[in-house]
């Protein structure tokens, strides 16, 4: 964010993420990382969100389909910090997050989504249908920043299905806030179940990705079974 209160888009590169949509004919699976690494999230937490990532880029690049459709982004907060642009699935490479800093939430959330709409514009120059993006946000805590333009932005997107939003609360996260912000029920993490969680997230992605655009996809209830890693 600069001085006059706007993200400096220009600074972040696109070159390579151009040439990769030119060349790549496929439709589009958006998936943007909201990842929470304040210093609330130090020890096994932030350990296992780092393997959770390496597991998602696995079980992605098992499905021939989604490895071709689906990009990601990452945006963590801790400071606020674009980590990843968005890139296919074989371009992308999990990172190591540290924990550290506050939980500057709200401003995170605009990023992102600002992010998001940058990369939609990128696949209609480029004549790409695309899906209807997903959006996860991954958090301990509560934000230290105002998060309330944030949940409207939210709120307006889901309202428009511009994307689909979806929270998870780990640990002590504060799950009222994260209802404000999201309009789907927030979820909450079962322990440390950051590997569980993002095979859940990879399959959901590969079964998106796997469909027609603008299509409904059945997903399997994060809340229930054998693998299940999340309660409401």
């Amino acid at each position: 964010m600069n001085s006059s209160g706007f993200y400096d888009f220009d600074q972040i590169p696109f070159g390579n993420n151009d040439i990769e949509l030119a060349e790549n004919p496929e439709p589009r699976c958006a998936c943007l990382l909201l990842l929470d690494n304040s210093g609330s999230m130090s020890g096994s937490k932030i350990d296992e969100l780092n393997k959770g990532l390496q597991i998602f880029k696995e079980e992605l690049m098992a499905d021939n389909l989604a490895s071709k459709r689906v990009e990601v982004a990452i945006v963590s907060f801790g400071p606020v910090e674009v980590i990843q642009d968005f890139c296919g699935a074989e371009r992308f490479i999990p990172p190591t997050l540290q924990a550290r800093g506050a939980t500057p939430m709200g401003e995170a959330i605009l990023l992102g989504l600002d992010l998001l709409e940058n990369r939609k514009a990128k696949y209609k120059e480029n004549g790409l249908a695309f899906f209807r993006p997903w959006v996860f946000l991954i958090t301990d805590g509560g934000p230290t920043d105002d998060w309330r333009s944030a949940s409207e932005k939210v709120r307006t997107g889901e309202t428009k299905k511009s994307f689909a939003f979806f929270s998870v609360g780990v640990g002590d996260a504060n799950m009222e806030i994260l209802k404000k912000i999201s309009l789907r029920q927030p979820l909450h993490l079962q322990g440390v179940k950051f590997r569980e969680m993002f095979v859940w997230l990879s399959n959901s992605m590969r079964s998106v990705s796997n469909s027609v655009p603008n299509t409904e996809v059945t997903l399997i209830d994060p809340t229930s079974g054998p693998h299940g890693w999340a309660s409401v």
